[in-house]
This record gives structure tokens, sequence and C-alpha cells, in this order.
């Protein structure tokens, strides 16, 4: 395996590095499809444009996910993500078992797709860190911009669960 410098990857931390980048391109290009479905199952207008601005934004994070590897000189190539499939297969999950049009499906959405921001929060942030530890500062800066809208995603939904969601769910009857 290659690195920037065209070397051979003999550092345990650099293959490391390069195993979670793959991971979360998997989950990017994923995402797109799972935010497609969560856009078009939610009841709130509000919240399914969220869906709809971050399946843009997870677009543009592929490409992001592509230009750092391409700066590291190693292929795009993506591994699948044992953790992110299992958050989206409860995100399909809470569709099945939520009824069409209602707040509480509105308030699983935005908890299983928090679940998701949460674990992609904890990816880049770590592959920030380690980045910057295999002197990769560029890459660092590129990450960190993703980094931060994955945060403003998950406190964006936090918004909208608070502001009526999660009221307009409680008063729902069965």
């Amino acid at each position: 395996m290659e690195t920037l410098t065209g070397n051979v990857v003999d550092n345990r931390l650099e293959l490391f590095f390069s195993t979670m980048l793959k991971e979360v391109y998997w989950a990017e290009q994923n995402l797109v499809n799972v935010l497609t479905t969560m856009q078009n199952a939610a009841t709130n207008p509000e919240l399914a444009q969220a869906f709809g601005t971050h399946r843009a934004q997870t677009e543009k994070h592929v490409k992001v996910v592509e230009e750092v590897f391409e700066a590291m000189g190693l292929p795009a190539e993506a591994e699948r993500c044992a953790g992110l499939q299992g958050l989206f297969d409860e995100g399909w999950k809470v569709i099945d078992e939520t009824e069409d049009g209602t707040a509480q499906r509105d308030v699983a959405l935005i908890i299983a797709a928090q679940k998701v921001e949460h674990y992609e929060i904890a990816c880049y942030g770590s592959l920030c860190t380690l980045a910057i530890t295999i002197g990769q500062t560029e890459i660092a800066k590129k990450l960190r911009k993703v980094l931060n809208e994955e945060k403003e995603t998950d406190a964006l939904l936090t918004i909208i669960a608070e502001s009526k969601i999660n009221a307009q769910a409680s008063e729902e009857t069965i």
C-alpha cells in the first residue's frame, strides 16, 4: 500500500487510518440512499428538508473522502462498516415499525439519524486526530470541515425535535 510520499505503508497507524477511511467512504456512499428514504418518510416539512440538505452534504463528503484518498496516493475503495450497517438497518426498521404520517415516525427518524451522526462524528474526529498524528495536516483540515458539518446536522436535528415534533408525538394516541 502506498502513502502520500509514495512509500510502502509499514506503519500500523497509517494502515489503520486507511481502513477507517475506506469504512467512512462506504458509509457516506450508502448514507446518500438512506437519507433519501428518510426524507421521503418524514412527515414534518422542516425535517424532510433537513434530510435533503444533509443528503446534498453527504454527496460532497463522498468527494472529500475521494480527495483524501487521492492526496494519500491510494485508490478510493469502500469497505463495509459493520457498525454503520447496523445503524442503517435500525433506520429501515424505524420506518417499518412506525405509522406513516405520524410525529412518532419523525421522532424515530430523528433518533435514527442522530445515531448515525454520532457515529460519523466519532469517525471523523478520530480520522482528524490520526491524520495529524501521521503528519497529514492538510488532510486533517479537509476532514475537520466534514466533522463540523456532521456536528451542525446533529444540532439541527435536536432543534427540530425540540421545537415541536417531540411534543406532537407525545400527544398522539395509540
